[in-house]
């Protein structure tokens, strides 16, 4: 029995703005393109967008095999496939009757897997929203096979497998008239920098990507936002906050699991932090802190000042440095030579009797989860220490492991990611300490 997969996508210029979506049907034993859809929908926002897509592939699958067939839903969009899997709920009304009527066609089906992709590997979909989305800013019907006809508002429509026309672009690239990127592919663009060398962000990139994005930017009078992306959007921003001094930061000694107070001046460094994040354009809207007592006691100068309750986060501790907790680098160079480059060369190898970096991703990365489902659209205070907090910002980066030799975190600094719906995060500062100053 034949199986499908639909890959689905939408996108809005403006969010807000002109929208469309785009779906495949592909056979699942060979990856056969069996039939594409797009269409423009007028003015929605990206996840509107997103849902008619799902829609469409749905009904494409239908058409195709009929009631029962089995399929796999794979999109780039996080907040459609955690709704539709049923793990996370669906909060805002608009999108409520989209997620009924996916939700009807899907019983219709037997869906195997509800799965996230990365944006890059979802490109054929995307490909086919903007042809939707450029076909109609052009007075055009998109149609299958990459030409559109002239006409306005016609519905798109299922089509024959063989991709675009000679000479298409690459999937994942719509190219307008002048041959260069569309306006939706600004987010293409904001991938690359998010998966550039560590310590290289969006505003230092330079070349040719950075030319189209600034040159759309001149010639359509667009607003800076995040990265190159649209700045309507409403991010998830969690500020995270790496904890004051103690008396073993004082003495360069590996602290991770060890209880250790604030000094004085670490009292001051998280004083000065609360001071700061009291002011404009700071609104927290929550504060979640490491258990460990370092943290707790910075996060409650700030939590006073915001006149905010602590939530604690037992995956936000330090890692857990086993035997050489409390012990200075030299120390641990001497007495445990070994281990110790295999620690450094390995993000899978603990410390004696402690635990390796990729533990600590796989926790800290379970709190982010819970965070930006928890406090979506919101900011939030992370008041944590300096492996979970470059993991995070690793994380957002798409850095690999070895990434967290390659920061510098300073005591009581400041770094900030935003984490988009679509399941983009974008870091916007790191290791910020002018509160200090």
């Amino acid at each position: 029995m034949t199986s499908y997969v639909i890959e689905a996508d939408g996108g809005s210029r403006g969010n807000p703005g002109p929208a469309g979506y785009g779906a495949v049907v592909r056979d699942a034993a060979d990856g056969q393109v069996l039939a594409e859809t797009a269409e423009a929908i007028g003015v929605a926002t990206n996840n509107v967008a997103e849902y008619r897509g799902l829609i469409a592939g749905l009904r494409a699958v239908l058409d195709l095999a009929g009631e029962g067939a089995s399929v796999a839903v794979r999109m780039d969009s996080k907040l459609v496939i955690e709704q539709m899997a049923g793990r996370w709920k669906i909060k805002n009304e608009g999108l409520r009757p989209l997620a009924l009527e996916a939700g009807e066609l899907a019983r219709r089906l037997r869906v195997t897997e509800w799965t996230w992709i990365p944006r890059h590997r979802n490109g054929h979909a995307d490909r086919l929203a903007n042809e939707a989305m450029d076909a109609a800013a052009k007075g055009l019907a998109w149609k299958a096979g990459g030409t559109t006809a002239s006409g306005t508002g016609t519905p798109g429509a299922s089509g024959v497998p063989g991709g675009g026309a000679a000479g298409a672009p690459t999937p994942g690239t719509t190219l307008s008239a002048a041959g260069a990127p569309g306006l939706a592919e600004q987010t293409d663009l904001l991938d690359v920098a998010e998966a550039a060398p560590p310590g290289t962000l969006a505003a230092d990139l330079s070349g040719p990507a950075a030319s189209v994005a600034a040159a759309q930017q001149r010639a359509t009078g667009q607003a800076k936002g995040t990265g190159w992306a649209p700045p309507t959007r409403v991010a998830t921003s969690l500020l995270l906050l790496r904890h004051g001094e103690t008396p073993l930061s004082v003495e360069r000694r590996f602290s991770g699991l060890g209880d250790a107070e604030l000094t004085a001046n670490g009292l001051a460094q998280a004083a000065a932090a609360a001071r700061r994040l009291s002011r404009e354009p700071y609104h927290l809207d929550a504060v979640v802190s490491s258990p460990l007592k370092r943290a707790r006691q910075t996060a409650e100068a700030v939590a006073r000042s915001a006149g905010l309750d602590i939530d604690v986060d037992e995956d936000l501790r330090e890692t857990d440095f086993g035997a050489w907790e409390g012990h200075t680098f030299t120390e641990i160079q001497r007495r445990w030579p070994a281990e110790l480059d295999a620690w450094l060369a390995d993000p899978d190898v603990p410390p004696p009797g402690g635990e390796s970096f990729a533990e600590v991703a796989a926790r800290v990365r379970r709190a982010e989860e819970r965070l930006v489902e928890r406090y979506e659209g919101r900011t939030v205070l992370v008041v944590s220490h300096v492996t979970p907090i470059k993991t995070l910002l690793r994380l957002a980066l798409m850095a690999p492991p070895e990434a967290l030799y390659r920061m510098h975190l300073d005591l009581a600094c400041l770094s900030l990611i935003e984490h988009y719906a679509d399941g983009r995060s974008v870091v916007k500062s790191f290791n910020d300490t002018s509160h200090l100053r």
